[in-house]
């Protein structure tokens, strides 16, 4: 079994993210949407721990949909949970900073999204 130091797997994982192009679609308030070619709808060049989709409407119905992130904080430690909502021809994200203790307050955000040419 190999034993990777700290550096070498955060290092790693760096490059790897780095390696799935990412194109902008879409801004949405301070957070920049990018698909890429991993899969994963990239935040501010920043690739989601989780994604979930959802068809809001009927099934393959794209002008109604819903993504869910899990996306790491590069300003401070922790995650921000994301939701991307688009219906009606139009798209916003919702956006909490996930506390890690309960005493800390909640913190939401609620940006309009508009495509990126």
């Amino acid at each position: 079994m190999i034993k990777l130091g700290a550096a070498t797997l955060m290092a790693f994982m760096f490059s790897a993210s780095c390696l799935a192009a990412s194109k902008p679609i879409m801004q949405c308030g301070p957070f920049l949407i990018s698909s890429s070619d991993d899969g994963f709808a990239h935040v501010n060049n920043v690739r989601p721990v989780s994604q979930k989709f959802t068809f809001l409407g009927a099934k393959e119905d794209y002008s109604s949909v819903q993504y869910q992130w899990m996306v790491p904080r590069t300003d401070y430690p922790g995650y921000y949970g994301m939701d991307y909502i688009k219906r009606n021809g139009k798209a916003i994200l919702n956006v909490e900073a996930i506390r890690s203790n309960i005493n800390e307050p909640r913190m939401f955000g609620t940006y309009d999204c508009k495509k990126i040419s």
